[in-house]
């Protein structure tokens, strides 16, 4: 944690280490993908998600490595398309890369084909700049319709995610009640308040008494 500022460092919570064993969530076997705000377990964890990539913070990697939690990136191609390294650089300390499209359309409405343009296209491009082919998806604004998830399907995707709750200029907004519970997916973007927010959330989770556990681990 030395390479954080201090003011920072004094505000990043310690957790204890997620549970060693995730039980997997079911999946529809109907040709489509899962959708989920919330993974259905009693574990005592907590998902944090960070979506897009526009605001490249240049104190995110330090805050990923000083708390030492699992995180998952929704990436848009067209916002990470200016530097793909900087993103890299969160793979290597621990975050998992998933898929958010190219160009971050509404995708709801939209023919098959062009949600599957936008959904496959990001999966393979996101495969490209970072060496894994993403399996899970967050459409844009969580906006979808049965077309999205028979097209994550088709495109590799496990599943799709929603939220419980949002973050934004240092604040956690809840959907239900004033703490986050367990199974939560909490969504916060890479904006240019990115510590206040990540550290906002960490706080929400670690008052909860939670952990924070890797999303990918739950699903099959």
């Amino acid at each position: 944690m030395s390479r954080l500022p201090a003011n920072l460092r004094a505000r990043v919570p310690r957790f204890a280490p997620p549970p060693p064993a995730a039980p997997k969530v079911k999946v529809p076997a109907d040709g489509t993908a899962g959708w989920f705000s919330r993974i259905p377990t009693d574990q005592k964890v907590a998902f944090i998600t960070i979506d897009d990539g526009w605001v490249k913070h240049p104190l995110a990697l330090r805050l990923l490595e000083a708390a030492d939690v699992p995180v998952t990136l929704f990436l848009e191609v067209d916002a990470i398309r200016s530097d793909p390294q900087y993103f890299a650089e969160l793979q290597s300390a621990g975050a998992t890369i998933e898929n958010h499209t190219i160009s971050h359309p509404n995708l709801k409405g939209r023919s098959y084909a062009a949600q599957k343009h936008e959904i496959c296209g990001g999966a393979d491009q996101l495969a490209t700049h970072f060496g894994r082919r993403p399996v899970l998806f967050r459409p844009p604004f969580g906006s979808h319709d049965h077309t999205t998830l028979r097209a994550s399907h088709d495109c590799g995707m496990k599943a799709a995610f929603f939220w419980k709750e949002t973050t934004n200029k240092g604040k956690v907004r809840f959907q239900e009640g004033s703490a986050v519970k367990p199974g939560d997916i909490i969504l916060m973007h890479f904006r240019d308040r990115f510590p206040d927010d990540f550290l906002a959330v960490l706080q929400a989770v670690h008052r909860a008494g939670l952990t924070p556990a890797r999303l990918e681990d739950y699903l099959p």
